[in-house]
Parts: structure tokens; sequence; C-alpha cells
């Protein structure tokens, strides 16, 4: 059981989320890390069945690793928007 744990683990990893779940957008000319629309709506997804208390176990790693991910995305958006604001 620790191996599946240790492989489901492994692969809801945030980075794993990458190439298919994040872009890069402009927005008042500044560079900003989104979900693509797949992964938003994924996220939504999960957040009614978590509010529903219908996750399953798999579905609530995806839901840690995409909720780690957003945090990122917010972090580095918001370096990126206080380094321009510094700039101007």
């Amino acid at each position: 059981m620790s191996n599946l744990k240790n492989a489901m683990s492994t692969l809801l990893k945030p980075s794993s989320l990458l190439p298919k779940g994040m872009r890069i957008q402009q927005i008042n000319h500044l560079t900003l890390f989104k979900f693509t629309d797949e992964l938003g709506d994924r996220l939504q997804t999960l957040l009614d069945k978590k509010k529903a208390d219908a996750l399953t176990p798999t579905e609530n790693f995806e839901l840690e690793a995409i909720g780690e991910l957003d945090e990122i995305f917010s972090y580095i958006n918001a370096a990126i928007a206080m380094n321009s604001l510094k700039m101007n």
C-alpha cells in the first residue's frame, strides 16, 4: 500500500501539472502565470466534490497538488507585479 501512496504522490506533484495546466498571459504589460481552462475547470470540479464530501483519496491528492500550484502562481505573479511597480 505504501508503494501505491508513494506512486500517487509522485504522480501528483504540482510540477506534473505544468505541461498541460499552465499558460502564460500578458495583462497590462505583465507576463503572468495562469491555469489553462482545462485545469481551472478540473479545480472547480474537485472543489465542488469536496464541498459535497465526495472526493476520493486520489482526487484529494490531485486537489492538494492543484492548490499548491495555485499558491506558487499567486506568489510568482505577485512578485512580478511588485517588481514592475518598482521599475516604474
